[in-house]
């Protein structure tokens, strides 16, 4: 596994190299994902829409962690190549719809997963048109910065997806209670 950050990383990396970064301000949020993970997908699907409004806001800056860990519940390495393509999706700065859309498509575990021609349709169908993206889907251009970030990740201590941090202290995976950290971390 990578033990430096890879020659290439997405668009909007942290200044670890290590996540995609949303929103500019506030109380650091880290959460860390597999987008293989069912859990993950109730996460996003309870708290993504809440989290992105505190990160507009300012309240709080989300570092998203796309981790390979669930790649062994696959015959494709599908979380580390769906890790790839979102961070192809964050070159084309649609990140966040696209982190959204593959857990609404999110395949179950122990199967193939998405073709890289799925990943690259969904992709389309939320208005990523830049024939790169296609090519870095393909190319699978970002495998070695999700090994980064999931070496990382270990190294840290995450041992299950989601996990989630407020300015380094774990917290349950749930909107309330990351918006109560942030506001008794912003004191």
């Amino acid at each position: 596994m990578a033990t430096q950050v890879p020659s290439e990383v997405p668009s909007g990396v942290s200044q670890e190299g290590d996540g995609i970064v949303v929103g500019s301000a506030g109380v650091p949020v880290d959460a860390y994902i597999d987008f293989q993970c069912p859990f993950c997908r109730q996460f996003e699907e309870n708290n993504g829409l809440a989290l992105r409004r505190m990160a507009a806001d300012g309240i709080i800056t989300i570092v998203y962690h796309p981790l390979g860990f669930l790649d062994r519940l696959s015959t494709t390495a599908y979380s580390s190549r769906a890790a790839s393509a979102s961070g192809c999706a964050s070159d084309a700065g649609s990140f966040e719809v696209y982190e959204g859309v593959l857990f609404a498509n999110q395949p179950p575990e122990g199967s193939a997963g998405l073709s890289d021609q799925q990943l690259i349709e969904l992709g389309r169908a939320v208005g990523i048109d830049d024939p790169d993206f296609a090519a870095c889907v393909g190319a699978h251009r970002y495998l070695d910065w999700v090994a980064f970030v999931t070496e990382r990740a270990i190294q840290r201590g995450v041992s299950g997806t989601p996990s989630v941090f407020v300015a380094g202290v774990p917290v349950p995976a749930n909107a309330a209670m990351i918006a109560a950290a942030a506001s008794e971390m912003a004191r």
